[in-house]
């Protein structure tokens, strides 16, 4: 298992992403989610964002943090959002990536959350175009 510490800039964030993937290791993935601010996602991502990277991100919010806590997840959801190329990224998704977003967002309406509401959670669906 990757050892994941907080990265401190962009390049940081690249290399343990980078890692992540090769090794399709959505427990680290989490553990850099765990860590890392939501707030800092776009900075952090810069314009490195793919679909092979949101992909992972879902993957790891639902399997390893959503249960945990579904507000951290939302937030990372939110903040992944605001991520520059996130529509182009988006728009490139297959039918099954997208079903995998949707799997997330059903998985926050269950879950309950003082970081957000059934409506915050709604407008972001219509974001990630679900």
């Amino acid at each position: 298992k990757l050892r994941v510490s907080e990265p401190s800039n962009a390049y940081d964030f690249g290399q343990v992403i980078n890692a992540v993937i090769a090794n399709k290791d959505k427990a680290a993935c989490a553990d850099l989610l765990t860590i890392t601010d939501p707030k800092k996602l776009p900075v952090l991502l810069s314009n490195k964002i793919e679909g092979e990277i949101l992909l992972i991100f879902i993957q790891s919010l639902e399997h390893y943090i959503a249960g945990k806590d579904p507000g951290l997840a939302y937030q990372h959801l939110f903040y992944l959002s605001k991520a520059e190329r996130f529509k182009v990224v988006l728009a490139l998704l297959s039918k099954n990536e997208k079903e995998e977003v949707q799997q997330l967002f059903d998985l926050l309406s269950e879950s309950q959350s003082d970081q957000y509401s059934l409506e915050d959670l709604d407008s972001l669906k219509k974001v990630y175009e679900l």
